[in-house]
Parts: C-alpha cells; structure tokens; sequence
C-alpha cells in the first residue's frame, strides 16, 4: 500500500494487539510493520522481547498507546531451552564462546546436580543482570557500553523467579541441553539464570532459546503472527475488552460518567491500585487510583 493510499485509510479504532513476535526482529522492528499493517503512526509496545526471543510482546494502537505505561506486567513467563557445555559473551546463543567444557566434565555431572542448581536459582535470588542488558550504568546503556569495548559491572539486585521446571534434558558430546518453564518477575534475565547456572555446575551455561508464554494477563493464546495480521489487521481487544482485562472494573452512573468525561474527580471507589471506571453502557472512561477520599484519572480514555 502506497503513503497516500495509507493517509486516506480511516484511523483504527482503539485496543491492544497480542503478537507472535518472531525471532530475528527488534521489538521497534515489529512497531514499525505493525504501523504499516493498521495504518497508523499511533502504536507502541510494552514489554520488550530480545531480538532472539519469541511470543508475546503487547502493543498499544492509537488512544490505547495510553494504557502501556500503566498495564501491570510484572510477572512473566518463558519456555526457554538452556546450552551447558559453553559460556558466551552475550550469555546466549548470539554472543562469541568464553569456554566450552570437555566431554569428561559434562559427562561428571549428573541429572541429580542440574536439578539442585536450578532449584537453587528459584524463589527469591539475588541476580547480577547480563553485561549486554538495557540496564543503565551512570545513565548509559550496558550493551552500548560494552559493544563500545568497556568493562561492564553490573551489581546484583532481588528478582523473584516464581517457577523454574524442568522439561527435559539431552546429552550430547558437547553439551546438555535443558528444556523449561520459567515464570519470573519484571527485571529477570532468563539467560543470567542460564549463565549462573552453567557456572555453578562448572561447565558454563547460555540460553539457547527463548518464547515467552505469558506477560501480565496477556497469553500466547491470544497472539498473532504478523502474517496473520497482515491477512486480517483487526484488534485483539478493543480499548473496553483491554481495560476489563488489565485493571479492575468500576461501573459508575450516568451523571459519575459525565464527570468522568470532563475530568472531573469523583467519590473513591476503595479499590486498591489503577482500576478502570466504565459508563452504564459498558464504555472504557478511564484509569483512576484513588487519593484522599476522591477518584483521580490518570488517563481519561473516553474524553466528552
């Protein structure tokens, strides 16, 4: 489709898309096609996925783009497949080989120890994120840092990795490779947990792969590939259904709605946290905590 026949399309309406993120594209890269698809500048994403990474990765189209800083996302949850047998710079399988373990040394750990190291890294830990993360050192970037050749040290800070199952396990010559489940909070590198993992066996580990399952309330059910949006551009959720989804439901009157609509604060709900406020007819009106006995919106989704 053509810039000009893209500017005479009509705007899409409003709500969130769940999509199949395949491997090899940056999390912009896929706002970009998906920009393309729905015609529309107005898109954005929560929850990045690394370029290797596959599965859900939410974006926000038009007024929805308001709801992404606020969607709890902070608990998440991968397949992932683990390579012990080799370190690498990057911590998977992207980055150059540290080491690599001999055949004698993987064959010196038995199933037993894998298993105590993994529980070892399940529940509340204290993990030091990968060197090539987005975290910031001194307001850079790590990755920027270190492909700019610097040292990197990053501290360690709490994660909570809630499950860490273990599906399967192959061996090979040169490696063992380990299928599994791992649901974490917000912040948890999954490949730090495969790094630390092959360290403490003593035959270094990286993430060979990596497809996240879930993020908040959103499912690898739900997702699409962006073939199949290609095909049929059309919304996951619109804003109402994305709303009743994220945040807790607060039905208001007619004349609450009104208010609602024009800014205006209105009685507490006595609901903990960011909730939705919704008109009689079932109509998203906006996010709103509660502060000092009055419902203030922070984002005023359905302005009158």
């Amino acid at each position: 489709m053509s810039p000009q026949q893209q500017s005479r399309r009509p705007p899409p309406p409003p709500g969130l898309l769940v999509v199949d993120k395949p491997a090899g594209m940056t999390s912009h890269d896929v706002v970009a096609r998906v920009r393309r698809i729905m015609g529309t500048r107005k898109v954005g994403h929560a929850g990045t996925l690394d370029p290797m990474a596959t599965g859900v990765l939410v974006l926000g189209i038009e007024r929805a783009t308001k709801l992404l800083g606020h969607l709890a996302l902070d608990r998440k949850t991968y397949l992932a497949t683990i390579v012990l047998g080799a370190s690498t710079t990057t911590d998977d399988a992207e980055g150059e080989r540290l080491s690599a373990a001999t055949g004698e040394q993987l064959a010196a750990v038995p199933d037993q120890a894998v298993t105590t190291g993994i529980a070892a890294l399940t529940g509340d830990i204290q993990q030091v994120p990968s060197s090539v993360s987005a975290v910031k050192v001194a307001g850079k970037r790590a990755y920027a840092m270190v492909r700019a050749g610097e040292e990197v040290e990053l501290p360690p800070r709490p994660v909570t990795v809630y499950r860490f199952d273990l599906l399967g396990l192959r061996r090979e010559a040169d490696r063992i490779e380990l299928d599994a489940v791992v649901e974490c909070s917000s912040g948890t590198y999954v490949r730090a947990l495969a790094r630390d993992l092959g360290a403490a066996l003593g035959v270094g580990g990286h993430l060979g792969a990596l497809r996240r399952t879930t993020v908040g309330p959103f499912a690898l059910a739900a997702a699409r590939t962006l073939d199949r949006l290609e095909q049929d551009p059309v919304l996951s959720y619109d804003l109402d259904a994305a709303v009743a989804l994220a945040f807790p439901r607060r039905e208001v009157d007619a004349a609450t709605a009104r208010a609602v609509q024009y800014g205006q604060r209105v009685p507490a709900g006595g609901i903990e946290g960011t909730y939705g406020l919704f008109s009689p007819e079932g109509r998203a009106l906006a996010l709103a905590v509660d502060t000092e006995g009055v419902a203030r919106s922070v984002v005023v989704l359905l302005p009158a």
